[in-house]
């Protein structure tokens, strides 16, 4: 787990790196690092909510080991977001639309599933004394329904390509670039959206991974596709670039936004099929174990004259 640290590190360190040498190169001022007070409150207050629950549960239980590869996966998750958001990468995003969709990959398709796979809810509960995870949990028990609900795979599927395509029209999009309240809504929208998908999908029931594949695919279907009509088209969408005469690494506004067109239509369809793919390797591992296991009890149990030994095993492969 701490190489997953290490790789959001290094995505940090790159993106800066990359901005910061492209502000040279063009002769423009170099994209700066972003301070703002409704982005960094936000993160760290929750870093610390959780390295408090974080430290309190490690001294009540024996499980360190898995207690520190959530905390490496939640930290990986945080140092992704931080790179997408206070980084140069961030104020690059206001002059280029590629830079503005490495941006938001970073948040949709690596910080969501690290923070989702870090089952963070439960560790950061433990900040609070006794009565107030109490109280917390009685309050998760009251909104279960609404919870299960939007935590569907089908309701979550849907609700992430939605954000996706309402924010990528041009007028929400310039919007959001002429508007730094819009510019908070836009990226909780993709943030949000995207957690709860990866929770659905990530963390659903057992029985449900087919649907769960079905709508990685069909995620990358609808993402791709987006990002297809940007990369084949000539002319700019959004009037916040075209009007604003930057020579975006070294290309046009129209060239910009075609290489965003394939940095979300490529990446973005890959991370899905990658995805999809893990879990349906997962769930035959499972279904293997299960017969493994039913076929040894079969002989234990006296009936070697029933199934020959693997027979249970190989009639399901």
């Amino acid at each position: 787990m701490m190489l997953a640290v290490r790789m959001a590190m290094a995505a940090s360190a790159a993106a800066s790196f990359t901005v910061l040498a492209h502000g040279v190169h063009d002769g423009t001022a170099a994209p700066e690092w972003t301070f703002d007070g409704w982005v960094v409150g936000p993160l760290l207050a929750s870093l610390a909510w959780y390295a408090v629950g974080y430290l309190r549960l490690r001294h009540r239980t024996t499980a360190a080991t898995a207690h520190h590869a959530s905390a490496s996966l939640f930290i990986a998750g945080w140092l992704v977001l931080a790179a997408a958001l206070v980084t140069p990468l961030h104020e690059a995003g206001e002059r280029s639309f590629a830079a503005h969709m490495v941006e938001h990959e970073l948040l949709m398709l690596v910080a969501a599933p690290l923070l989702v796979l870090s089952h963070p809810i439960g560790i950061a509960l433990w900040a609070y004394p006794q009565g107030g995870r109490r109280a917390l949990a009685a309050f998760g028990r009251g909104i279960s329904t609404p919870w299960h609900m939007l935590t569907a795979p089908m309701t979550a599927t849907m609700l992430q390509a939605v954000a996706l395509w309402a924010w990528h029209a041009p007028r929400l999009f310039d919007l959001a670039l002429a508007n730094q309240g819009w510019h908070v809504v836009q990226h909780l929208s993709f943030l949000v959206t995207a957690l709860l998908f990866w929770w659905a999908v990530l963390r659903g029931h057992e029985h449900r991974v087919g649907v769960s594949v079905g709508c990685l695919f069909f995620t990358a279907t609808v993402s791709g596709a987006l990002g297809a009509l940007m990369a084949f088209s000539s002319s700019p969408w959004y009037a916040g670039y075209a009007i604003s005469g930057l020579d975006a690494f070294g290309l046009t506004p129209a060239e910009d936004q075609q290489l965003a067109g394939l940095l979300m239509w490529i990446p973005g369809g890959v991370v899905h099929a990658l995805a999809g793919l893990a879990l349906f390797a997962r769930r035959l591992g499972r279904e293997g174990g299960r017969f493994d296991a039913f076929d040894n009890a079969c002989h234990r149990g006296g009936l070697r004259g029933t199934l020959p030994k693997g027979a249970a095993h190989d009639r399901f492969r």
